[in-house]
């Protein structure tokens, strides 16, 4: 791997938000750096001006460049000489502030990482996918979980054929972290996904069952044509859902389930996804990263596991890898995978040379607007009683 990558330099990183008590702030920075080929030189990691200035030394942000709002740190880093000014900034807020961020982000010329899901409301992620393709930036979006090496490998495997035609995605998302009312404890990372005006119309299935969604929109490329959704508060006096269950029928005919739940006793943080087709069939856990089963009928189980030199792991999986096998590769890396390849861009970008827009390797804004669709659609349905209603976005990825 080159060093500092082909632009011959690191990129000059910003940050809105990570600051103290973020979890995914801690994150995006670890994953931006991970290949030496980015730099945290500046940030706004609270909206509390304070807080952000004391938030700057855990990341050795320098004082002067610790600013007390957004709309600060772009305005001054605008103006600084190209060769100081930040080249991209990473948005790392609940969700009610991507938008606002990520808009005044492309108005004053910066690439763009944006967490998940891509904002509030539909109507302001198809209003952001507008203002993306008339710049010049490159739009990430982090469905990090398409990282890992075995889901990119799963996915060429799909695309090739080699799973026949598929017939059926069934993709869950488990956790029990908010079995209890947490949010009313002062837990600041429940607070606020359970808060419609910081989350959005849902809760659970806004904040995991959007990435059990992508991950099989991503590894099987099926279009959604149809979603019919039962979304359930459990836990008493919360005011977004906690549990839901959705089915997608796709244009070809296949089913999908989706499932995520954050209040079942004991489960940590467990996606995992089956596909099914009419040659063989794979399965693929989150928290088992490194193996992938996949199944053909009168043979015995295969078993691949993450070997960037072995003859069965194809090129687009030994590219995800960084270490020999045996060694696991997990979280931080895949979320470094996807900033890579954002990275890749975004050096064409700055040396006015051509980059992919819409069949992008890394998430981008057409998945973050799918992503709301899916949310949206899921909360209108279940509202309906599980009716069936519209998936299929105009600016779907074909």
């Amino acid at each position: 791997m080159a060093t500092n990558g082909p632009l011959g330099r690191k990129l000059r990183m910003g940050i809105v938000g990570g600051g103290q008590g973020s979890f995914i702030g801690r994150v995006h920075v670890t994953a931006a750096v991970l290949d030496n080929r980015a730099t945290l030189v500046a940030g706004a990691f609270s909206s509390d001006a304070a807080r952000s200035k004391a938030s700057a030394a855990d990341y050795d942000v320098p004082a002067g460049r610790a600013y007390g709002s957004y709309t600060e740190m772009f305005e001054r880093e605008r103006w600084l000489p190209e060769g100081e000014r930040i080249d991209f900034v990473s948005i790392a807020t609940p969700n009610h502030m991507h938008f606002p961020v990520a808009k005044a982000a492309l108005a004053a010329g910066f690439h763009v990482v944006c967490d998940k899901p891509l904002t509030l409301t539909l109507a302001e992620a198809e209003e952001l996918a507008r203002l993306v393709d008339a710049s010049r930036s490159v739009f990430v979006v982090t469905h990090n979980y398409t990282g890992y090496p075995l889901v990119r490998q799963a996915r060429e495997m799909i695309l090739g054929g080699e799973l026949g035609e598929i017939q059926a995605v069934r993709a869950e998302y488990i956790q029990g972290w908010l079995r209890t009312r947490l949010e009313s404890e002062g837990q600041k990372q429940a607070a606020w996904r359970t808060d419609p005006a910081r989350s959005g119309a849902a809760g659970c299935f806004g904040d995991i069952g959007t990435h059990a969604y992508n991950l099989g929109r991503s590894m099987t490329g099926l279009l959604p044509d149809t979603i019919s959704a039962h979304l359930k508060v459990f836990v008493p006096d919360r005011p977004l859902d906690d549990y839901g269950h959705a089915v997608i029928r796709y244009a070809n005919g296949a089913l999908g389930t989706v499932t995520a739940s954050q209040i079942s006793h004991g489960r940590e943080n467990d996606l995992r996804i089956q596909i099914d087709g009419t040659l063989g069939s794979l399965e693929w856990r989150q928290e088992e990263p490194n193996q992938m089963l996949v199944r053909h009928n009168g043979k015995p189980h295969f078993l691949y596991t993450r070997d960037p030199n072995a003859p069965f792991t194809n090129d687009a999986g030994r590219a995800a890898c960084r270490l020999p096998s045996g060694h696991p590769e997990a979280f931080f890396e895949a979320f470094a995978n996807v900033y890579r390849a954002g990275f890749d861009a975004m050096a064409a970008a700055i040396t006015g040379g051509s980059f992919e827009r819409v069949d992008t390797i890394y998430p981008n804004v057409r998945d973050g607007v799918e992503g709301m669709y899916f949310i949206e659609q899921s909360v209108a349905s279940s509202n309906a009683d599980g009716a069936w209603l519209p998936l299929k976005h105009p600016l779907a990825r074909r």
